[in-house]
């Protein structure tokens, strides 16, 4: 994803020795040339939850992880690592869960049932996902028709800054995130150079910075997001995607797909299975639940633990279902 915000730095996961030995653990292997494997030891009462770089992901993460070590004892571990490499911490056996993808076909090809086996397709998070261009309604009622390809092209030299000069600066999130901006840029003939706020963090603060003094923004970015009950923006029109259509990431000739957001399981974990794998299995929720989440850490500044304290105790008609029909009460 929305590999996917100024200037705030990530933030750090809580000082636990778990989560810390788990990120050792899975640079250790993201950098070792050691022979793959999906049989490494592990605490079966331990469930090691990939954490992506974007709040939404850490906001599911954050709920599921209460829900395990609360409501079925189990010790979770996060481990912050990039979309891609996620998929491999998995295939060597570090992983068991993704909690949010966005696509990756090319990655379930090679690692799913279709592949080497390591990875399975866990089902729908019920999120819906979009990803594209946004800019403000202002810049809209300003410049009519800039909420399409031909307007951004028209207008572009109104989004310059003095980092791009004289073309229009496209501000991305982070460098980590997998998208087609370039492409889309290349193909189109827009006269624009993408600039990398750093994190989803500091491009939001960024967004703001621009949107209260009503100056000109256009940026990458996607839903589920908290920050579009806070602000009023526009989905820039492209032609729609089609199948192939961005088959070629220099040459992009449509927007972004709409994406049904799904788990991914390590194999070994889903054929185990048990009171923590029911639980993944059977967690459904909606952009609304995660975005009051995700909005409690980003905007209001809570831990991660204590937003899905709040959240979980505010919602048992949601969560409930999710447990293994015995632990329900």
């Amino acid at each position: 994803m929305p590999d996917t915000p100024a200037a705030r730095t990530p933030r750090s996961l809580p000082a636990l020795p778990l989560r810390v030995l788990a990120v050792l653990l899975a640079a250790a292997l993201l950098s070792s040339c050691a022979v793959r494997t999906t049989s490494m030891l592990r605490d079966p009462n331990t469930v090691r939850i990939a954490l992506n770089g974007w709040v939404g992901y850490e906001a599911s993460a954050a709920v599921l992880a209460y829900l395990l070590e609360h409501e079925l004892d189990y010790q979770t571990q996060l481990v912050r690592i990039d979309e891609q490499p996620a998929w491999q911490a998995m295939d060597q056996g570090a992983v068991d869960v993704i909690v949010e993808n966005w696509g990756h076909d090319d990655l379930m090809e090679l690692y799913g049932p279709g592949g080497n086996g390591t990875v399975v397709d866990g089902g729908p998070t019920g999120n819906k996902g979009t990803l594209g261009w946004y800019v403000p309604r202002y810049l809209v009622e300003e410049y009519p028709g800039i909420d399409t390809v031909e307007g951004v092209r028209e207008h572009a030299e109104i989004f310059a800054t003095a980092e791009t000069g004289d073309k229009g600066q496209f501000l991305a999130g982070d460098p980590g995130f997998v998208t087609q901006d370039q492409g889309m840029i290349n193909h189109f003939g827009l006269d624009l150079e993408i600039v990398y706020a750093g994190s989803e963090a500091a491009q939001i603060t960024e967004v703001r910075e621009r949107y209260a003094d009503r100056e000109p923004v256009l940026f990458y970015f996607y839903e589920p997001q908290w920050l579009f009950e806070e602000l009023d923006l526009v989905h820039v029109e492209f032609p729609p995607y089609r199948e192939g259509c961005d088959s070629d990431l220099a040459d992009v000739a449509c927007d972004y797909p709409a994406y049904d957001l799904n788990k991914i399981f390590r194999a070994g974990f889903a054929e185990d299975g048990g009171p923590a794998y029911e639980l993944l299995d059977n967690w459904r929720w909606t952009n609304a639940d995660q975005n009051a989440v995700a909005r409690m850490i980003a905007d209001e500044g809570m831990d991660p633990d204590d937003a899905a304290q709040r959240w979980v105790r505010a919602n048992p008609d949601t969560w409930r279902p999710w447990l293994p029909e015995g632990e329900r009460g």
